[in-house]
C-alpha cells in the first residue's frame, strides 16, 4: 500500500505552520498557482489550478496513518485532488500524492476581488525562501496568477490564523516583490 502524501504549494511550504512528518522538495507539473476569490470568507485564497504549460514548486509530506483530518480541516474551503503521477519528487518509495485547489464552481465572479491578505503572502514567501531560496520565492511570483486583487496590509494586527514573525530582510524581499508585480497595497479600514 502506497503512503499518503501532500503536495503543498501555499502557506503548507512554510514548515513552521505544521509538523507533518518528512517534508521534502517537490515539484508539480500541468497546475498554476492562482488567487480565487469566493463566497466563503473576505479575502481571497490561493489555490491551484491545471495549466499544461506551467509548473509549480512546492512540498511534499506524509499524513500518518492514512488521518486526513486534522488538514482537510486545515483546508476547509478546497477539494483533495489526486496528483501523484503530476508530481516529481525525491522519495523512491511507493506514495499516493494529493494537492487540495478550490473548485471553480465556488469562484465569485464580483468585479471587486476579495483582498490578498499580507499576512499570508509573509508566511507563503517566508517558506519559500527558506526551502528555494530567493530564486524559488521569485518563481512563486512568477507562477501566481492574481496579483491585480489589493492586498491588505495586516502585518500589525495579522488576520492570517498562522502567521509567522518574519526577519526585515524577508518582509523586505516581500515588499520588493510586491511592488515588482505592482501590487496594490490598502490599509484596514
Amino acid at each position: 500500500m502506497a503512503d499518503p502524501y501532500f503536495f503543498g504549494y501555499g502557506s503548507l511550504v512554510n514548515l513552521a505552520t505544521h509538523d507533518f512528518p518528512d517534508p521534502r522538495p517537490a515539484t508539480l507539473k500541468g497546475w498554476r498557482r492562482v488567487w480565487r476569490h469566493t463566497d466563503m470568507r473576505p479575502v481571497a485564497f490561493l489555490t491551484a489550478i491545471p495549466d499544461a504549460a506551467s509548473e509549480i514548486e512546492g512540498m511534499i509530506a506524509h499524513v500518518p496513518d492514512d488521518d486526513w483530518a486534522a488538514l482537510d480541516e486545515r483546508e476547509w474551503a478546497y477539494n483533495r485532488v489526486p496528483a501523484t503521477q503530476s508530481i516529481s519528487h525525491p522519495l523512491t518509495r511507493d506514495v499516493d500524492i494529493a494537492v487540495y485547489a478550490v473548485p471553480k464552481d465556488r469562484e465569485n465572479d464580483a468585479p471587486n476581488h476579495h483582498p490578498l491578505l499580507l499576512s499570508y503572502i509573509d508566511v507563503v514567501v517566508q517558506g519559500y525562501l527558506r526551502a528555494f531560496g530567493s530564486d524559488g520565492a521569485d518563481r512563486f511570483f512568477a507562477t501566481t496568477d492574481g496579483w491585480e486583487a489589493p492586498v491588505l496590509n495586516d502585518r500589525a494586527e495579522p488576520r492570517y490564523p498562522r502567521h509567522q514573525q518574519l526577519k526585515r530582510v524577508e518582509t523586505d524581499f516581500v515588499d520588493s516583490r510586491l511592488q515588482r508585480v505592482s501590487a496594490k497595497i490598502v490599509q484596514p479600514a
